[in-house]
């Protein structure tokens, strides 16, 4: 078989120049997301198999790359389901991960436990322009607060990032899973055709109004139930404040607390934000975690034209590891979209280093090149880059590459200093 000197399908090679903005990136990152408490933890990329298809994770477990069993665990030959084959994955998420980590340290974290996890995930998805196979993810998560304050500090804190990046004029679209459930109910559906039908409701952005009704009748739900849920959207259309207009008409169905809890998180953030953007409430955002379990979240950055980020409450996790339930709550920021929207936009990383490239003649060596290298020392002291490199044929060329990777300066060293 041929080596191939192209990456995996769906995974990328990192030139130096993108790889200086994810550097500063992650930099801001952790430096405002630790100036609202958040602290810093790592947990490995691979995970038992079972908890990454506890039926958590919606379409993500279709998208698992699965580890085989090794040595004389590994039977093949006798292997009669992909159970007896297969005892591990790559991590399709981080939320898995944390809930698992969190249940195996609880008794030595504080409580409530702010975490802030940065790594690489994988899933077998098909690449586009911002999606890869492999791509890194940035969570923080608030587990052991009950109450909204953790949505808060979790949308004030990733959108405080946002606007130190340089974002403004985005969105944060915010709803939550029990108003979603509370208008199927109103409208008559099924408690367990729920999933189905807040699958076609989460196309409502690409297929519109009638694009869902169309799929709706097709999947054989009542024609009164599609249009009396149908109306509830068009009528939140002509209102000012869609989450009072849904308290109101959904009472007895939704519990009052829910409404006016996510009000709440509406105005407190709208009252405190420090960066340039809108809280929407909107009642199609659907999210396809099957482990949300109250607010739901997403980024919109009108650049991209899609999902740059979201999370919510995800209350029962825990439980499933433990058997008692924990209050929890995530956001998850789309690193790469950000990185990618950065890098397109032509961003320069502000405060970087002056770099100056040194250029030496092949044949200085000895006392001369030990009093070149000195002086690049000295240099770096004082907070200079420099960049210490044997001179090629063709300077110029040498130098065009240099100066596209940023150095603004060169000097160059002769063995016969009148060479110059």
């Amino acid at each position: 078989m041929a080596l191939s000197k192209k990456p995996v399908r769906g995974m990328k090679d990192i030139l130096p120049e993108e790889m200086e903005i994810r550097d500063y990136v992650i930099g801001i990152i952790k430096e405002t997301y630790g100036k609202f408490g958040f602290t810093s933890i790592e947990t490995p990329c691979v995970e038992n198999i079972a908890n990454l298809t506890n039926k958590q994770g919606g379409d993500n477990e279709k998208l698992i790359y699965k580890i085989l069993k090794r040595g004389e665990k590994l039977n093949v030959a006798e292997a009669s389901s992909e159970e007896e084959v297969v005892d591990s994955g790559l991590r399709y998420d981080l939320t898995v991960p944390l809930v698992r980590y969190y249940s195996n340290n609880a008794a030595n974290l504080p409580s409530p436990f702010k975490a802030l996890q940065m790594g690489s995930v994988w899933r077998a998805d098909n690449p586009q322009r911002g999606r890869y196979r492999q791509f890194m993810q940035c969570d923080i998560d608030i587990l052991g607060e009950p109450s909204n304050l953790a949505e808060i500090e979790l949308i004030l804190a990733t959108t405080t990032t946002l606007g130190r990046l340089g974002f403004q004029n985005f969105e944060i679209r915010i709803n939550d899973r029990q108003i979603l459930k509370a208008m199927a109910a109103y409208s008559g559906f099924s408690e367990d055709s729920y999933d189905s039908v807040f699958i076609t409701l989460d196309k409502m952005d690409k297929i519109g109004m009638e694009g869902v009704e169309a799929e709706l009748l097709e999947k054989g739900f009542e024609k009164d139930c599609v249009d009396k849920y149908l109306g509830l959207y068009r009528e939140l259309n002509q209102q000012e404040n869609g989450v009072a207009y849904l308290a109101e008409t959904l009472a007895g169905v939704l519990d009052a607390e829910v409404a006016r809890g996510l009000q709440e998180i509406i105005d407190s953030v709208s009252a405190t934000k420090t960066a340039e953007f809108k809280m929407v409430f909107d009642a199609t955002l659907v999210r396809g975690m099957s482990y949300y379990t109250g607010t739901i979240f997403e980024i919109a950055i009108p650049e991209f034209g899609g999902s740059c980020g979201g999370g919510g409450r995800y209350d029962r996790m825990v439980g499933k590891f433990t058997g008692n339930d924990v209050p929890a709550c995530g956001f998850s920021i789309g690193f790469e979209r950000i990185v990618l929207l950065l890098t397109e936009s032509g961003f320069k990383v502000p405060g970087r280093p002056k770099k100056k490239a040194y250029l030496i003649e092949k044949g200085v060596g000895g006392e001369k090149l030990c009093e070149i290298i000195a002086k690049a020392q000295e240099a770096r002291q004082d907070g200079t880059q420099v960049l210490v490199v044997r001179m090629n044929k063709n300077k110029k060329f040498q130098k065009d590459q240099l100066t596209g990777e940023g150095y603004e300066e060169f000097e160059e060293f002769y063995k016969d200093p009148l060479k110059k």
